[in-house]
């Protein structure tokens, strides 16, 4: 399954007083690409939702390597690493339209079911998704 990369436009409202794009805006777009992550997979967020799993986030970072200004277009990828039947890691790689590395991120995640709110395995809850997962890490590792 080849996956997409998420493609934005860098909005006025979200630059600092020097007209880049300030750092914060940075953990929002990780968001937006994990959204359209699930998408692309056929478990969009909501449908995750309903089945009682939520991703709750374990850890964040985000290593700034170049500025994004107002107006550019960001393409960022994401990729899996990291995988257990309990927790997940998300790679960010953002680029802009020059194909130049902008930023590097991840984000940690459990499994988290969130009628019984308690860190569950994925594999037992929706063995599909955790088997996609799997698919995506395994391609992304090679």
């Amino acid at each position: 399954m080849k996956i997409k990369p998420f493609c934005r436009k860098a909005n006025y409202y979200e630059t600092d007083q020097m007209g880049i794009i300030h750092h914060s805006n940075y953990i929002r777009w990780f968001e937006e690409a994990r959204v359209y992550f699930l998408e692309q997979i056929d478990f969009d967020y909501k449908k995750v939702n309903d089945l009682g799993i939520d991703f709750a986030l374990l850890d964040v970072s985000c290593e700034y390597k170049s500025m994004v200004h107002f107006g550019d277009i960001v393409k960022i990828y994401i990729s899996l690493s990291d995988l257990t039947e309990m927790k997940l890691t998300i790679n960010y790689k953002i680029l802009n339209d020059k194909e130049e590395i902008c930023t590097l991120g991840k984000t940690k995640h459990c499994f988290y079911n969130n009628k019984k709110k308690r860190p569950v395995s994925l594999k037992k809850e929706i063995p599909e998704l955790y088997e996609i997962f799997c698919s995506l890490n395994t391609a992304e590792s090679k």
